[in-house]
């Protein structure tokens, strides 16, 4: 018998958290319960969102993805509104293994990938797990915007400090007592503050609130280094999916000069940076964000409405 701690709890969802228009459903995984978001039919589109949000921050870009296939938005266990638990280790290793099962549980086949940030180098773990299994074939294309990868050197400094005890102290017991902290963090993210949605914070901040939130952040911040490892690690085995880079050029969390080290290596795969557009596309500009990422999904041929210059090496460039 599972026998669950006040950290171990499932909360509420509340409205700010829900997409309209989008299913919000749960389901309960090696012990473990999930909340995602389904929208839309045909294949599968997992899609996976990045360090410190859940599945609120496809609000914008799930109704257009779903016009063309299955997208399910998930929130990572320890994250969102699925449950918190102890026992997550809060590694990308753990969290690859966790989407698999998802996977499997939905009984999908075949799917493709989505992941922002964090949950672009999920998605990469995702894959070398796969290659692991001898299962590379079930991922048919990955779409990593701006995903966490050895060559950004941005924000190593703060994690260094948030892996110590007293980070860990901060996070549990001070963070959600000061949130101008989050918030000015949050702002950093948008090319322009001035364009960030009016409901952005709040919703992110809301899938902060329920208990355990706060320890999980600090496993996954005490396990990023090794993580960023894990990924460099797992390219030589997942070169061969098709692979879209998608960067906003103002990104200030995850260096934009890194995709191109990151290209290098992936051998199949293009690039596209976005003008005027900062760590999260799929916010800032959603439109744009959709059209290239079906582009790339339906025609494997990335466009977008600025003239483009690809090099003999298949980077594009805006």
């Amino acid at each position: 018998m599972i026998v669950l701690t006040e950290a171990d709890a499932v909360a509420i969802v509340p409205p700010i958290a829900e997409v309209e228009g989008v299913e919000d459903r749960t389901a309960v995984i090696n012990g473990v319960s999930w909340r995602y978001l389904h929208a839309g039919s045909g294949p599968a589109l997992l899609v996976v969102h990045g360090f410190m949000g859940y599945s609120f921050s496809w609000r914008f870009v799930i109704k257009g993805l779903a016009q063309h296939f299955s997208v399910y938005a998930v929130d990572l266990p320890g994250c969102g509104f699925s449950q918190r638990s102890t026992t997550l280790p809060g590694t990308l290793a753990s969290d690859a293994a966790h989407l698999l099962n998802f996977i499997d549980h939905l009984g999908i086949e075949r799917f493709d990938v989505l992941g922002t940030s964090r949950g672009g180098g999920a998605a990469i773990a995702l894959a070398g797990l796969a290659a692991k299994c001898g299962q590379l074939h079930r991922i048919r294309r990955l779409v990593l915007s701006a995903p966490i990868n050895p060559w950004s050197r941005v924000g190593l400094f703060r994690l260094r400090l948030l892996r110590t005890h007293g980070g860990r102290f901060y996070l549990v017991h001070l963070a959600k007592r000061t949130p101008f902290v989050l918030k000015d963090f949050f702002k950093r993210l948008y090319a322009d503050p001035a364009s960030i949605p009016p409901d952005s914070f709040k919703g992110y901040a809301a899938g902060l609130e329920p208990p355990g939130s706060f320890q999980h952040i600090w496993n996954i911040a005490r396990s990023w280094r090794a993580d960023l490892r894990g990924i460099g690690a797992a390219l030589p085995s997942v070169e061969s999916v098709p692979a879209l880079l998608l960067w906003g050029d103002r990104d200030r969390a995850v260096s934009p000069s890194s995709a191109k080290e990151l290209h290098r290596r992936w051998k199949n795969s293009v690039v596209v940076l976005e003008s005027r557009v900062g760590h999260m596309p799929y916010e800032e500009a959603p439109e744009e964000f959709n059209r290239v990422v079906l582009d790339f999904l339906l025609r494997a041929i990335p466009q977008v409405p600025l003239h483009l210059e690809t090099s003999t090496a298949g980077e594009t460039r805006a």
